[in-house]
């Protein structure tokens, strides 16, 4: 599962801005048809984007993550941050 999310930030006068993406691909372990059921019973498959919960209990059918965790369960933050750093905003 390959996972791309696109961040604007814009700063409040609007005199710069900074847009980027971030990539991050999702590697399972091989699934039985009884698995697969057995998860889609859980109902955790029906209000998530790829169908499963990273965070939940589809964490346990991934085998490794390429890339920013954060970024399959919501929003790359490393990349927020690091965007928000280059129009002169620090959160720390």
């Amino acid at each position: 599962h390959t996972v791309i999310t696109a961040v604007a930030v814009i700063n409040a006068t609007g005199n710069k801005r900074v847009c980027k993406a971030e990539k991050t691909i999702v590697e399972f372990n091989p699934l039985s048809d009884e698995q697969i059921d057995a998860y889609i019973a859980t109902g955790e498959v029906w209000d998530k984007a790829g169908a499963y919960g990273i965070q939940g209990i589809g964490s346990i059918f991934v085998k490794r993550i390429d890339g920013c965790f954060f970024n399959v369960a919501g929003l790359p933050l490393s990349l927020l941050y690091h965007m928000l750093c280059q129009i002169g905003y620090s959160i720390l």
